[in-house]
C-alpha cells in the first residue's frame, strides 16, 4: 500500500469555523504530489495564524479555493495510508468524504511520542512533542520554514521513518493496560 504524508495550514484551530490556507502532500519517496496555497472563502484576515505560518491574505489572494483543489486532493489520498503529524487536527478540516477514500490515517505524532518515551502523568499517555522538536530529535534539517505545509510533510516523513526504524523496545507506560499500549 502506498504511503503519503499530508499537512495543512489553516486560519485557526477550529474546523467548524476556520479554513484551510495551504495543503502539502508528499509521497514516501519524497516526491511532491500537491503543494498549494488555498484561498479561504469566509475569512479575510487571520492574524494569529499568520504569525505562526506566515501566510497572509495577499499570499492567498490568487490561490484556488478548496473546491477547485478537492478533486486533486481526493485523487492523491485515494487508497493510500495517509500519515499526518497531529492527525486529529488536520482530519477535522478534511471532511468525511475525503477521509473515506483513504485506506487508513496514521498519526506520526502519537507514534513518535511512544518511541520518545516521555510519560504525561496528568493525561495518562505519552507526552506529545511538537513537530519541530521531533524533527530536531531525529536529526532532520528544515529546507525552509516550519509551519509551511510541504516543509512540515518533509519533516513528518523524516520523523515517521526514524520512528519506524527504531529497534529498541518501546518504553512501557507506567500503570498502562495492554489496550493502551497497543493503541496509538
Amino acid at each position: 500500500m502506498r504511503t503519503i504524508f499530508l499537512d495543512l495550514e489553516t486560519t485557526g484551530l477550529d474546523p467548524a469555523t476556520d479554513e484551510i490556507l495551504e495543503i502539502g502532500i508528499l509521497d514516501d519517496d519524497g516526491e511532491i504530489l500537491l503543494d498549494s496555497l488555498v484561498r479561504p472563502q469566509r475569512h479575510i484576515t487571520w492574524p494569529e495564524a499568520e504569525r505562526i505560518n506566515g501566510i497572509g491574505p495577499a499570499d492567498v489572494a490568487d490561490a484556488p479555493p478548496l473546491a477547485v483543489l478537492r478533486p486533486r486532493l481526493i485523487e492523491a489520498v485515494a487508497g493510500t495510508r495517509v500519515v499526518i503529524y497531529n492527525a486529529s487536527f488536520d482530519t477535522g478540516f478534511l471532511g468525511a468524504d475525503l477521509l473515506s477514500s483513504t485506506a487508513e490515517v496514521l498519526c506520526a505524532m502519537r507514534a513518535f511520542a511512544r518511541v520518545f518515551g516521555a510519560w504525561d502523568d496528568r493525561h495518562g499517555t505519552w507526552r506529545w512533542q511538537r513537530l519541530v522538536k521531533a524533527a530536531a530529535h531525529v536529526g532532520y534539517e528544515w529546507p525552509g520554514n516550519a509551519h509551511r505545509a510541504i516543509h512540515d510533510c518533509m519533516a513528518t516523513r523524516a520523523v515517521w521513518h526514524w520512528t519506524n526504524a527504531q529497534t529498541s523496545p518501546i518504553p512501557t507506560a507506567p500503570n498502562a493496560t495492554c489496550a493502551h499500549q497497543a493503541g496509538g
